[in-house]
């Protein structure tokens, strides 16, 4: 699946819009506070792809010239990193002693694959509602993220930059950051989910997920949801997470189920911060569910991170995705280490340099890689 075009490796990718945007505008309207922000991003990126070329076999190759440099040995985008642009609102209100609220956010791309064709195609990545009181829990009803690599791309240093600069993904849609080397996307998905009330630190979560198909035509999607859960303690500068998910999905054989579990933790030393990220499991796809089959799979994830000053941040982060099972010309692994500068600019905006390198191995030992360099800003609003 390795000679999959870059327009079908790109399908079903649409990545993070946090929800740690600091709103523009906020306004009453009757028994409503309402909340409008968003950000808007964009990055000169260039990559260059050398090695070998011979990935005719399962997985995805992030390195390789049909997907990292377009098919190309140099690919130049000027697009968006691992965030797209994106326009968000809020809605919260207090009746009947519950605690209710609703989150939409619109997404929109940089750039586009040539000078006529559109890039606004609607990225709708949240839309949901939600119920709660202090003393029950809350409940979530709609479409949003899943629980499972939320903790590891959220805290993700490349959230703010662009990380692998693969093109058949920034090109109308976005960069991948680690996504696909060193964990799997988090997706998003209707669903129904409900967090309990903080117990000395520690809450839970279980959600039941609309099931997805394979991004890449692998497989479809049982007639089960997916089920999703998390427990996580957060303390003073630290925090520590455990997650699981499963899906049932269905093939031209007898069908497989996805299922893995997560262990992470993110702390803060001072200056210094550090992120440890752990993903096992089978079926949980390179880039999203199920996108390798029933293969088995471990994603790792580590970080380092230092405040120079008030206003800069180094960092360096390196992750791996490692397929267990196959032979020849399949994929084996992706890594990727990136090394960056963020530059606090205003209280708005960040000014991002980035250097990352790309591997992808396959069985056989051969080997692709992927130089990238990625340079711009963003600006939350």
């Amino acid at each position: 699946m390795i000679t999959i075009t870059a327009r079908r490796a790109a399908a079903g990718l649409a990545l993070l819009a946090p929800t740690m945007t600091a709103f523009a505008a906020d306004f009453k309207a009757g028994a409503w506070d309402l909340s409008v922000g968003g950000f808007i991003n964009a990055y000169y990126t260039h990559s260059s792809c050398s090695g070998a070329q011979t990935f005719t076999g399962s997985g995805l190759a992030l390195a390789s010239q049909a997907l990292g440099c377009g098919g190309n040995e140099k690919s130049t985008v000027i697009g968006n990193g691992l965030l797209p642009n994106a326009l968000t609102v809020g809605a919260k209100s207090q009746q009947n002693g519950w605690d209710v609220g609703a989150n939409l956010m619109i997404g929109a791309a940089v750039s586009s694959a040539d000078a006529i064709s559109n890039n606004n195609n609607v990225d709708v990545r949240q839309g949901y509602m939600t119920l709660g009181r202090a003393d029950v829990g809350s409940f979530k009803l709609g479409r949003d993220y899943g629980f499972f690599g939320k903790n590891a791309i959220l805290a993700d240093m490349t959230l703010l930059g662009a990380g692998a600069t693969v093109n058949a993904t920034q090109r109308n849609r976005v960069t991948l950051g680690h996504i696909g080397a060193g964990y799997t996307y988090l997706g998003h998905y209707g669903q129904m989910a409900y967090t309990t009330p903080s117990m000395g630190g520690f809450t839970g979560t279980l959600a039941l997920m609309s099931p997805v198909d394979a991004a890449t035509g692998v497989a479809e999607a049982d007639d089960t949801p997916q089920v999703q859960a998390q427990l996580q303690y957060a303390g003073n500068g630290f925090k520590l997470w455990g997650t699981g998910k499963q899906q049932k999905f269905k093939d031209a054989g007898d069908g497989f189920t996805m299922s893995g579990v997560e262990l992470g933790g993110s702390a803060a030393f001072g200056d210094f911060g550090l992120l440890v990220n752990l993903q096992s499991g089978k079926g949980l796809g390179v880039l999203s569910d199920g996108d390798s089959g029933e293969l088995k799979q471990t994603n790792l994830l580590l970080q380092g991170t230092y405040q120079v000053t008030s206003g800069l941040k180094l960092g360096l982060s390196h992750g791996r995705s490692r397929i267990k099972e196959g032979a020849g010309t399949d994929l084996r692994d992706n890594t990727n280490l990136t090394g960056g500068a963020y530059y606090k600019l205003t209280d708005s905006v960040t000014v991002v340099g980035e250097l990352s390198r790309t591997e992808s191995k396959t069985f056989a030992g051969d080997k692709a890689r992927m130089n990238g360099v990625a340079i711009g800003a963003i600006l939350f609003f």
